[in-house]
């Protein structure tokens, strides 16, 4: 099987549906062949990423939680913080809710790539 690369520009673009179409490439859902339980997705590089549009109050309002598992272990970090610490890891987290939630998920992850 052959992967082919696919280079987005972020620029202006709102962060769900650039979430949706990163996934769909990903996957490999645009391609004939595309079987569910098969990973056929091809390679996606986004340029532009800091240049990102997000509507609406998310920028303050939204929150991602991570839990340790300990009491006391739940951590907050506002979309506004992470956006400046690091604009990636905004988009990688949208593009894996978007992900099926199998083995496979991992391995398509790791084929989005940043510049």
């Amino acid at each position: 099987m052959k992967r082919q690369t696919h280079t987005i520009d972020a620029a202006n673009k709102p962060l769900g549906r650039l979430a949706t179409q990163i996934a769909t490439l990903l996957r490999g859902k645009h391609k004939p062949d595309f079987i569910p339980y098969q990973d056929v997705g091809d390679f996606v590089v986004v340029t532009n990423i800091n240049k990102i549009k997000v509507t609406g109050k998310k920028m303050k309002q939204k929150i991602y939680y991570h839990y340790s598992g300990f009491p006391g272990g739940l951590k907050k970090i506002p979309m506004e913080t992470l956006f400046k610490k690091n604009p990636q890891e905004v988009l990688k987290k949208a593009v894996w809710g978007m992900l099926p939630k199998n083995k496979l998920r991992p391995k398509m992850i790791k084929r989005l790539q940043f510049k």
